[in-house]
């Protein structure tokens, strides 16, 4: 590991959402809502429709990237800690152009941690870390803080999501 690495600090961006822990886990472990909350826009919808619920789950998302084109994502669930913390590392998956080798997860870790944050309210801290990607390759997207604007959109949008529907 380089100097650059050992000092690598992820990104975090945090809110606090109005709902409990367990409605904004509920969200964050079903794929099918992670497009209600993408803020980046890459997301085109779930390939695996069931819930996550463990450490080695793996749920695949449909994406697109203009660099890329239309591909899909692997992500492997490696932390699962009910109501408190889901991350996962993807790997490119069917009509990526780095799909080649299977389960290559390239370094990448999207994590979020919920703590209570009164009645009815959660600290969500979304973090992304590159710390194992190719310093080349960190530098080009700013050791991860180009995703900073993309996370904060995520998270507001999250905050939208567990809100229940008005009366009708």
């Amino acid at each position: 590991m380089t100097d650059n690495a050992s000092r690598y600090e992820p990104v975090e961006v945090s809110l606090v959402v109005p709902a409990s822990p367990a409605a904004v886990f509920r969200v964050l472990t079903d794929p099918t809502r992670h497009t209600d909350l993408d803020g980046s826009g890459m997301l085109r919808g779930a390939v695996t429709e069931t819930p996550v619920s463990r450490v080695g789950d793996v749920f695949t998302m449909r994406m697109y990237f203009a660099q890329h084109g239309h591909y899909e994502m692997d992500n492997h669930v490696v932390e699962y800690e009910q109501d408190r913390r889901i991350a996962w590392e993807p790997a490119p998956g069917r009509g990526h152009p780095h799909q080649e080798v299977p389960d290559s997860r390239w370094g990448h870790r999207w994590t979020y941690t919920l703590a209570p944050a009164g009645p009815g309210a959660t600290l969500v801290t979304e973090s992304y870390d590159c710390s194992r990607v190719p310093a080349d390759e960190r530098a080009g997207m700013e050791d991860g803080r180009v995703w900073a604007p993309a996370m904060t959109a995520t998270l507001a949008r999250l905050a939208d999501a567990v809100q229940p529907p008005p009366p009708a």
